[in-house]
């Protein structure tokens, strides 16, 4: 019964603790609740968020690197969207905050 703690101790939890590190910046989380609603373009959340297009595409970067959003370009826009899994996510967030 102990090895299974030791076991659980040890395992590498070094990609939930990076999805917990993007998941705790507020703009972030606006992202993701924005794109929840639609697929949007990056002017589209500029002009949302009151964030600078470089600091824009830096939280849309780390988004992308933990796998919760997206982009595909239509012709000079790129669209960012939700993935399957940041879909997923912000719903078992919300749906747990709706309770308490």
């Amino acid at each position: 019964m102990l090895d299974a703690v030791h076991a659980a101790m040890n395992e590498d939890v070094g990609e939930i603790v990076s999805l917990f590190k993007v998941l705790s910046d507020p703009t972030r989380l606006r992202i993701l609740k924005a794109l929840e609603v639609q697929s949007l373009c990056v002017c589209v959340l500029v002009d949302c968020t009151d964030q600078q297009h470089s600091a824009l595409s830096y939280h849309l970067k780390l988004l992308k690197e933990a796998g919760l959003v997206n982009s595909r370009r239509e012709r000079s826009f790129q669209i960012y969207e939700l993935t399957e899994f940041g879909n997923l996510l912000l719903k078992h967030i919300e749906k747990h905050f709706e309770k308490a």
